[in-house]
């Protein structure tokens, strides 16, 4: 009888340490395996598109581009990848915006050992995986949002937006930023303008502390 064909792993988060101990969980199973690895999300977008992997899994908060913004960029290149986020957060906040953002499961890093297989799993099922306090938000979130007749909340501010709103909180100028998106230094001084506007905010130490809260940076 052929072998099962063992599922591909990506495997990204900014922490070489933490990396080790996923890798070992991961690989101690006979259908799983990590094919390779990337500390921020712009690497595990390279390394997806070079590797090819069938499951990706994402640490929300890395440098460059969050876990959140991978997923929503792997979701648009590679349609048919399977994506998990594994996290320390344990966040409604960022739980919603991981569904919205195309992963099928959110795990929590403090229970990796005992959840982490079964979600990789479920995910090349085509199940998602929910980590059990989660449930518990996603049924009041969906009670309140049926009682008051609402569609699910909109983001506040667009991707662009938010890859502008992460890289200033890291501390480059508007130069910086241009330079490295490759657009004006007008465009990035009208984005950060908008970005104050709209989140009701005054200076970069408020816009700082709104992306450490949104999960796009550490504090």
């Amino acid at each position: 009888m052929p072998e099962a064909r063992q599922t591909r792993i990506l495997l990204a988060d900014d922490h070489a340490l933490v990396r080790r101990g996923v890798r070992h969980i991961l690989d101690n199973e006979s259908d799983l395996t990590v094919v390779a690895e990337a500390a921020d999300g712009a690497e595990a977008i390279d390394k997806a598109r070079t590797d090819q992997p069938d499951l990706a899994i994402l640490d929300i908060a890395m440098p460059r581009m969050t876990g959140l913004q991978a997923a929503r960029e792997l979701s648009r290149l590679l349609p048919d990848l399977r994506i998990l986020i594994l996290t320390m957060y344990d966040s409604e906040q960022y739980f919603f915006e991981s569904l919205k953002a195309g992963a099928s499961g959110y795990v929590l890093k403090s229970v990796a050992d005992r959840d982490l297989v079964e979600a990789c799993r479920a995910a090349m099922r085509g199940e998602p995986f929910i980590y059990p306090g989660a449930v518990t938000a996603l049924i009041r979130n969906y009670l309140e949002w049926a009682r008051e007749g609402d569609n699910i909340p909109a983001k506040a501010i667009t991707d662009r937006e938010e890859e502008i709103l992460k890289l200033v909180a890291e501390g480059h100028s508007s130069k910086q930023i241009a330079d490295m998106l490759f657009i004006s230094f007008k465009t990035v001084e009208r984005h950060r303008a908008n970005l104050l506007q709209k989140l009701g905010l005054r200076d970069r130490l408020e816009l700082t502390r709104y992306a450490i809260r949104a999960g796009l940076i550490e504090p």
